[in-house]
């Protein structure tokens, strides 16, 4: 039995989520139906956590345990040339047994996009969202300051998909933007994500940027682990999973 680990880059546009389902294209159910092709064993892969449909990844990690003869080289070479254009196989390695993707995990980072300007693209619009009227950014700085830390989170967990805990610890949450303040990337990294959290997050955050709300009221929602009092969620498809950190785990 030989264990492999996975770093992977997909395009959500056209995908349903990771996880496999019964109907809709996903991104696990692809890279399993390569796997069969070339195992001719129904092969699992676990991923370090299940993105939504739209969103997309540079750097999702996952592994799969198979009794073969194949090299991780014949395996990053034969997946990159089954799967379709939208996953990418960026590197396939051999691990220890008993590494687990999702289990392993010290920290995951994700990167929201936003496009913040009245004129909209055609060029990059399923990786942005695009918000016409103008941020206001020291605002949302100051209400990002109060996710750092270990926190319950629970008022930006997705409604109808409780768990026992919602206690997650932050440890980078900043605002990066161009000069000209159009182009913004907030990047959060913590030790665990709820879901929908970083969606419900960056969908609060903007209505401090558009002066609905203040960065207290967001500190307040927050403490209150209420998710009715949160704002909407941000659309998908201008998150992005960047990377996993498995400390000496990998």
């Amino acid at each position: 039995m030989k264990n492999f680990k996975l770093i992977i880059e997909y395009d959500g546009t056209d995908f349903h989520g990771w996880q496999v389902q019964a109907d809709g294209r996903t991104v696990q159910g692809a890279i399993e139906k390569a796997l069969l092709r070339m195992t001719r064993q129904h092969v699992r892969i676990a991923g370090s956590g299940r993105t939504d449909a739209g969103v997309h990844a540079l750097g999702q990690v996952a592994n799969f345990r198979c009794e073969t003869g194949l090299t991780a080289d014949a395996f990053f070479s034969g997946l990159n040339s089954l799967l379709p254009d939208d996953i990418v196989i960026k590197s396939c390695e051999a691990v220890d047994i008993s590494f687990h993707s999702r289990f392993d995990a010290v920290r995951k980072t994700y990167h929201y996009h936003i496009l913040n300007r009245r004129l909209p693209v055609a060029v990059d619009r399923q990786y942005k969202w695009h918000i016409r009227k103008t941020l206001d950014l020291a605002a949302m700085r100051q209400a990002l300051a109060h996710i750092h830390g270990t926190h319950d989170f629970k008022a930006f967990e997705n409604t109808g998909s409780p768990r026992s805990d919602t206690i997650r610890t932050i440890s980078d949450a900043t605002i990066i933007s161009d000069t000209d303040g159009q182009n913004l990337t907030i990047r959060i990294t913590a030790n665990g994500f709820l879901r929908y959290m970083v969606r419900n997050i960056v969908g609060t955050l903007v209505d401090v940027g558009l002066s609905k709300s203040s960065p207290e009221e967001f500190a307040a929602i927050k403490d209150g682990k209420d998710r009715s009092a949160a704002g909407a969620t941000a659309p998908p498809h201008g998150l992005f999973l960047i990377g996993v950190d498995y400390g000496d785990n990998s």
